[in-house]
């Protein structure tokens, strides 16, 4: 059975989706005929060099999110899943030719169809005499030993339209390499290396003699650097990352095997090593890497899943079109997981491994695949900046999002990238790029995130408390109410799946174990008036929901006419203030189908309280009673109030879970005072 999508046509999804956001974005121009978006100042570039990428679409908001000053200068989409076609890619550089950009830059990740399609594109352009260049990239993690086809192109792609990267030429005897920028971008990382003339150890330091700068795309483009030079410099980051560019038509494919020998040489670290473990550097991660991992796979528009997994099942290492990835393993807990990935990240086994230690200054990007709920999203970004820091890395930007995805994939990856201040400037520069995060411009580490809570109030001395008798009596109520909701966990919840999210149970088991636990810190206060304010503060802070917020305003209001008296006439009067700010804030009134509908029963009957000569337990049992009757009757009434509310009448056939809750509440305080003899 294939998914449900939101779509028109499945032929149609690619060009609908860009189409919208081009519609929603005055900055970008589709090109007629193509799916193709541009920058709408394309004009404005007139003497600068454009920069191009694209691919399949389902990763949005790549590619098109990342078009914009200091970025890119247009992408071209394919189908999902699938690469743009040679036509619209060749339209999209003959489009910024024309507009008098003096070369365009093809950034391109690193899968088949995409360095074919791009590439063939490329050699059209420069047949026509349009100065074209190509990078390919690959940041991909997951293999742990060397692919012919290279490391995948994921997330990390993005931070190759943002930033620069130092280097030196302190190895400058490799240049006769056509790969020779490679151990150049070593002095950025201080990795010792081998001269292969001389043969001696040489370590590169950034402080040395001979420094260079090298921006990447998107700041080099608006700095108006020429075609050559930035390509010449996103290739060192490219091919640090694990890829490189092909160059004047004998790069490409052959350039790993052909120099994989001479070049793991150049490169090998001082120290015994076994050879199986040095895989040459073309291949090698030094910058930057990325690992994903997910809780299901995807599925393209009128396809069934790409892949099935277990319910206790996880896919680690998988890429961004739904393949499966390289190990299945246990479902575990978000700390374990993140833990999982970041030690495969930086396993030095790994051949793809990013060289991240204690020390290391550190770009982290949570990058949700596209399913995974933004509360999940913000519980990895924690558990990986914990473990990082627990590491020793200092995480000097953190940026969580959406910025790859992989269609409704529900999973997340991860991406590091090593840096320094300078390399920081180029992340933290400004962009008009829509999907480029505003993200503090500061360190995550080391900065103070908690905050002093504010002092409380001295409590005025109250003349209504009394003995340890009353507050052992309250203990015991207190302690048969939590049990009640505690035993009712599942029953509220299942009735409550009816007409909402399923929580009522869970809801009030939360505001039981949060009582339980602060019973067990020591006795509640005496006064009845204190009391009913300390439960106040705690199920606003613990319980969550409405039904924390209307107890917690239902007990505040009721505290206030016990301050000065604790007869029944008392207690009477703290129900009808109790109701009265239920009402005045929640706006439910009886009838509504909410927890209001018992509790304002029994207030009806506890009016009996005001009379001389009232008996507690006969009035207090009838109040029971008709709080029951109340909750059960809800199940014949419109929902009013509540998110109830919103759902159709005909689906509500049970009674509403919250008075059912509210009225078991009365029955546990009534039981409790009976067994006392109160």
């Amino acid at each position: 059975m294939t998914s449900k999508k939101l779509v028109n046509s499945v032929a149609g999804c690619a060009d609908d989706a860009l189409a919208g956001l081009v519609a929603c974005n005055p900055n970008l121009h589709l090109l007629q005929g193509h799916r193709v978006a541009l920058r709408s100042d394309l004009d404005s570039l007139k003497g600068r060099v454009a920069l191009l990428s694209g691919g399949g679409s389902g990763h949005e908001p790549a590619h098109a999110g990342f078009i914009g000053k200091g970025m890119l200068t247009g992408v071209i989409a394919g189908a999902v899943f699938t690469s743009p076609a040679v036509g619209s890619i060749l339209a999209a550089i003959r489009a910024v030719a024309q507009a008098g950009t003096v070369g365009t830059l093809l950034i391109v990740k690193n899968y088949t169809g995409d360095r074919l399609n791009f590439g063939l594109a490329r050699e059209q352009a420069r047949a026509e005499g349009i100065p074209v260049e190509m990078v390919v990239i690959g940041d991909d993690s997951a293999f742990t030993v060397l692919k012919k086809a290279g490391r995948r192109g994921l997330c990390g792609t993005v931070l190759i339209h943002k930033v620069r990267v130092p280097y030196q030429d302190t190895l400058a005897n490799l240049a006769q390499f056509s790969i020779c920028k490679v151990p150049l971008a070593l002095g950025f990382l201080k990795i010792p290396g081998r001269c292969p003339k001389s043969g001696r150890l040489v370590t590169p330091s950034l402080r040395g003699p001979i420094s260079v700068w090298a921006q990447v795309a998107g700041a080099l483009a608006e700095a108006g650097v020429g075609l050559e030079e930035i390509t010449n410099r996103v290739s060192v980051v490219a091919k640090a990352m694990g890829e490189c560019r092909p160059g004047d038509r004998e790069e490409d494919e052959e350039m790993a095997a052909s120099l994989s020998e001479e070049a793991s040489e150049a490169l090998l670290p001082p120290g015994p090593m076994p050879r199986a473990q040095w895989s040459p550097v073309i291949h090698t991660s030094f910058l930057s890497g990325t690992l994903g991992v997910s809780l299901a796979s995807c599925s393209v528009p009128g396809s069934k899943p790409t892949f099935e997994l277990s319910a206790d099942e996880v896919e680690l290492g998988l890429g961004i079109h739904g393949e499966a990835g390289v190990h299945r393993i246990k479902m575990a807990t978000a700390d374990k997981i993140v833990a999982i990935m970041l030690d495969h990240m930086t396993n030095s086994s790994n051949v793809s491994h990013v060289p991240v230690q204690s020390g290391s200054s550190v770009v982290l990007m949570v990058n949700n695949l596209g399913g995974l709920s933004f509360l999940e999203l913000g519980i990895i970004a924690d558990a990986a900046v914990r473990s990082l820091e627990g590491r020793g890395v200092k995480i000097a930007r953190a940026l969580v999002g959406t910025f790859m995805s992989a269609l409704e994939m529900p999973g997340i990856s991860l991406t590091l990238l090593l840096v320094d201040e300078p390399l920081l400037k180029l992340i933290d520069a400004d962009t008009t790029a829509s999907a480029w995060p505003n993200m503090a411009k500061v360190s995550v580490t080391g900065r103070t995130r908690i905050r002093a809570a504010p002092t409380e109030p001295l409590e005025a001395p109250d003349s209504t408390a009394t003995g340890g008798t009353d507050s052992k009596q309250m203990v015991l109520v207190l302690e048969r109410v939590c049990t009640t909701l505690l035993g009712l966990e599942e029953h509220l919840n299942a009735l409550d799946r009816a007409a909402g999210d399923g929580d009522c149970g869970t809801t009030h088991s939360r505001a039981a174990r949060a009582i339980q636990g602060w019973l067990k810190e020591g006795p509640p206060p005496a006064s009845p008036a204190q009391l009913l304010s300390k439960l106040s503060l705690l199920l606003l802070e613990k319980m969550g929901g409405s039904s924390g917020a209307l107890y917690g305003l239902f007990l505040t209001a009721a505290a206030q006419p016990l301050k000065a008296k604790t007869d029944l006439p008392a207690w009477s009067a703290a129900m009808d203030a109790g109701l009265e700010a239920m009402q005045k804030y929640g706006k439910a009134a009886p009838g509504d189908r909410t927890m209001l509908d018992s509790l304002w029963a029994a207030g009806q009957e506890l009016q009996a309280w005001k009379s001389p000569g009232a008996n507690l337990f006969q009035i207090l049992t009838k109040a029971v009673k008709s709080a029951e009757a109340a909750a059960e009757a809800t199940r014949n009434m419109e929902a009013g109030a509540g998110r109830a509310s919103y759902i159709s009448s005909g689906r509500l056939d049970q009674p509403d879970p919250g008075a059912v809750a509210a009225a078991a509440i009365l029955r546990a305080i009534l039981e409790a005072l009976q067994g006392q003899g109160a």
